[in-house]
Order: C-alpha cells, then structure tokens, then sequence
C-alpha cells in the first residue's frame, strides 16, 4: 500500500466526491448520508450510509472501522519497518513465517489470480516496481539500467512463492518480494463492508482510494452513484455514472501515475511478464465483482493484459468490465458484454 497509492488506484470516486454535490444539495437532512471518513494506506477511507441501527454510535463505528484498517496495513503495507509483509520481505533465506489468516486469505486470491491470468497479475513483482521507482524506494525520473532491471526480473515469479495454504507458512527463498498494493485495498473494503453488515447497516457505500463496494441504497432510496472518470492526466472529467446494486467496483488506470522521458510515459503498473511499465500509457479499467478483493486483483490484471486481451478474459469469464482508452483525442470505449447487461 503506497503513501503514493491515491494516484495507484487512479479513475473512481464516489459522486459525493464529484458530480454528487447537487444531489447532496437538492436532498433534505434527513435523507443526506452519513459520512464517516480518514486516512488509511496512504490514501482515503470513506463510509456513506443511512440512518445507524440502535445501538450503534457513529464515534464507536468510527474506531471499529479504524481498528480494522490498521490491522490491515499493519500487515500488509511495504510502506511501514514494521509490517508483516516487510519483516517477509527483508527475511534471510529459509526464514519461515507464519502468515495471518487476513493476509493468507489474500495471497490465496493473489496466487489464483496469478495462474489464471498466465502470470499477468503477480503479486511478486515487487523488485521490479522499485527498480522502476514506484515504491518505497523512491522515485526515477528516467528508465533504469537494463542490468537493473534484469536483476530484479530474476527475483520476481509468482511460482517462486512457498506458500503452503494449509499452514499459513510462508518460507524466504531469496530475493521474494511481495507487493500487495493491486489488492489489498480490496480485501480492505470487504473487511469493512462485512463489519458494517455484522454490525446491521444494509445500505452504505464504502471506499478506499478509490475502491469500492456499494450495499443497499442510499438514504432516499436510490442507487448509489459512482463515476468513472476519463483516463486523461491532469484532469478530473468524469466518463460515466453507474449505479451498482451490491457490487463492488475497481477501477485501474496507467494514466496519472507515471514519470516521462524522452517523449514516452513509464506506468506505475509493470507487466511481470516484460519487467517494463504497461504500454498502454492512456488506459483505465473498471471491473464490478461481489468481492472487492477480486475487483481489485481483476481490474490490474486486465490493465496488465491490454485492451485486446483483457477484454478477451473479462468476456471469457463473464466479468462487467469497462474498458477505457485514450486514442488521439478520442476516448474509446469497449464493454465487455457482462458489463453492457447491467448498465447497457
């Protein structure tokens, strides 16, 4: 989870965030959100929902919601000395771990996600996001040397992983190194979103920079509305409005954070399968799952893939996906068909 990762999960925002204020306005008091809302992994957590059910306090809320991103990043941020997955990632050789069941869960839904997208989406690529000046390392303003680059490309391989499921045990092999920054926002929003169900909220809106899980509806009775934005550095245009019902939705984008030489933008997103940023430099993706952690994983895994070939996979697997891609001064615009059912 970067400090950065506001500008990593580029492309969604609530419309209370956007083009919601008139709505807002326009509402009475009693039927305006509430909004419960902080800072976590470097980027925005917010909760929108109704009226809260008896018994439960907004200040109380609050501090549970907190207590659960801590957790969270606690364990999964490459960001903090003191991480889980930071103590894995410096570990000598044979070191063995055992991993919480929040962040087994997730590298059991990263390593899936890694076989089914043909190593698209890995969350090994870590050295290679450094070497590239996209994490905790600091940033580049020009290509890294090729000796660099290949250094770092032999460490990265999601089949390197030891990762016995069953045991939690996660075992250093050398040079692994696990970055969660494409997911664990995700599982994050699904932490929450189920707490507030536990807790008796039917409708509310969570998101955390920028990922999203819409339940219910609002408190006048009408979908959650969520925009996608246009993928265009330096603007904040907004492409389309779509109302999930119980769904989350993750959006994925090559377009704000990058760094330019000698005419050609360098993606935050590396393809694990070139050790190079995307090629597609204008491109934005937003994928609707019933599980954010999925949406999350999805949404870079078909920013990896390309606008031809994440389509492909988004169309075989039935998943709504949108993809956006910048074309000279055009915006153009491909649904897969499962996406088109519901918004079409």
């Amino acid at each position: 989870m970067a400090n950065r990762s506001t500008t990593r999960r580029a492309g969604l925002a609530a419309l209370g965030a956007l083009a919601a204020a008139p709505w807002l306005a326009a509402c009475s008091p009693a039927t305006r959100p509430l909004v419960l809302e902080g800072a976590t992994m470097g980027t925005r957590w917010s909760v929108r929902t109704g009226e809260l059910p008896r018994g439960v306090g907004a200040v109380e809320l609050r501090a549970e919601i907190e207590a659960l991103l801590d957790t969270v990043n606690a364990e999964m941020s490459t960001f903090r000395d003191d991480s889980f997955v930071t103590r894995f990632n410096r570990a000598p050789p044979g070191t063995v771990l055992t991993a919480p069941p929040s962040l087994a869960e997730v590298l059991r839904t990263a390593l899936a996600m890694a076989a089914d997208s043909a190593g698209a989406y890995d969350v090994t690529v870590g050295p290679l996001v450094n070497v590239w000046g996209f994490g905790p390392e600091g940033r580049r303003n020009e290509p890294p040397p090729a000796d660099l680059v290949e250094a770092a490309r032999a460490r990265v391989g999601w089949q390197r992983l030891r990762f016995d499921a069953a045991e939690r045990s996660l075992t250093q092999v050398g040079g692994t190194y696990l970055d969660l920054s494409s997911i664990a926002k995700g599982y994050a929003v699904d932490r929450v979103a189920d707490h507030l169900a536990a807790r008796g909220l039917r409708d509310a809106l969570v998101d955390i920079g920028g990922d999203m899980h819409a339940l219910g509806r609002r408190p006048d009775g009408q979908p959650w509305r969520i925009a996608i934005e246009r993928p265009l550095p330096g603007t904040r245009e907004v492409h389309a409005v779509i109302g999930p019902a119980d769904l989350a939705v993750c959006t994925s984008g090559s377009y704000r954070n990058f760094f330019a030489d000698g005419g050609r933008a360098y993606s935050h997103l590396i393809d694990p399968r070139t050790a190079a940023p995307v090629r597609h430099a204008h491109i934005s993706v937003s994928v609707l799952h019933p599980r954010c952690v999925y949406g999350d994983a999805l949404a870079t895994a078909l920013t990896v893939l390309g606008p031809d070939e994440g389509l492909a996979y988004a169309v075989a697997r039935d998943l709504p996906a949108l993809i956006l891609l910048r074309e000279g001064e055009r915006i153009v615009e491909r649904a897969s068909p499962a996406f088109s059912r519901l918004f079409g």
